[in-house]
């Protein structure tokens, strides 16, 4: 059996922002666990315009291609004014049937561990027809951060992202099968 591929979706494209750490952090749990393809997706790559407010047929297509090659999620989450970004639910909205049948999981930070962010983001998932995992890892800017901007995780997040890594891949695979 061929191994699942896994996207860790960077949620930012601000200057600054904090989530490339953030998912290096996750990736490097999931490639020391050698038991899927994890790779870094970050949407800032992709230059996706708001979306209808150009014609973006190009970025579009090459975001939808990396979607179809992946068979599940892990989104990188930072809470903006108790939501997800704009750059994050714009590139969520320039697929549709690519994200539908995957599984999902959810590493959020802020304030209160981006808890409302991510929240925001399951009820997205669900209408897209992905999957989210149950198991949340929450990150806070106060204690997982130094000085807000050195990224420097608690040793109990390690338990969460673990689980969450093992439920994605349970329920990618299960879904896969939907999509054959």
């Amino acid at each position: 059996m061929t191994k699942l591929n896994i996207g860790i979706i960077l949620g930012s494209t601000r200057e600054g922002r904090l989530s490339p750490q953030v998912g290096e952090w996750v990736k490097k749990i999931a490639d020391e666990r050698n038991d899927a393809n994890y790779e870094i997706v970050d949407i800032a790559e992709y230059k996706l315009p708001l979306l209808g407010e150009a014609d973006a047929s190009e970025q579009a297509a090459a975001w939808n291609a990396k979607l179809a090659s992946l068979d599940g999620f892990v989104f990188i989450v930072q809470e903006y004014n108790h939501s997800i970004s704009a750059s994050l639910k714009n590139a969520l909205d320039y697929a549709r049937e690519t994200w539908n049948n995957k599984a999902a999981g959810i590493v959020s930070y802020g304030s209160v561990g981006g808890a409302r962010a991510a929240e925001h983001l399951r009820g997205i998932l669900g209408e897209l027809s992905i999957a989210d995992v149950r198991v949340h890892a929450a990150l806070s800017l106060f204690t997982d951060f130094e000085n807000f901007s050195v990224f420097k995780p608690a040793d109990m997040h390690l338990t969460n992202v673990n689980a969450i890594l093992d439920q994605v891949l349970a329920w990618s695979g299960a879904l896969k099968t939907l999509r054959q």
